[in-house]
């Protein structure tokens, strides 16, 4: 579902478009909405990038059974290329 943001409701915000999807994936992850890859790849970032803007924050990193369930599905995913 795309979702459009005016360009003044960015430029008020003074947020780039890449920005605010870092702002809103960081609001999400710590809120226990989205998991770690959930987030990153909605900022469009690494996890390795992702977790470094969550330790400037000072943002703990909580690792869950579903975390891990959804990396092994990554890691098979990737040995299936």
């Amino acid at each position: 579902m795309p979702v459009t943001i005016p360009d003044d409701v960015l430029a008020a915000a003074h947020l780039s478009e890449r920005e605010l999807r870092l702002e809103l994936a960081v609001a999400l992850f710590r809120e226990e909405r989205l998991t770690l890859a959930q987030a990153s790849r909605f900022a469009e970032v690494d996890q390795f990038a992702f977790q470094s803007v969550l330790a400037d924050r000072e943002i703990p990193v909580h690792y869950g059974v579903e975390e891990f369930r959804e990396d092994l599905r990554t890691v098979d995913a990737l040995r299936r290329r």
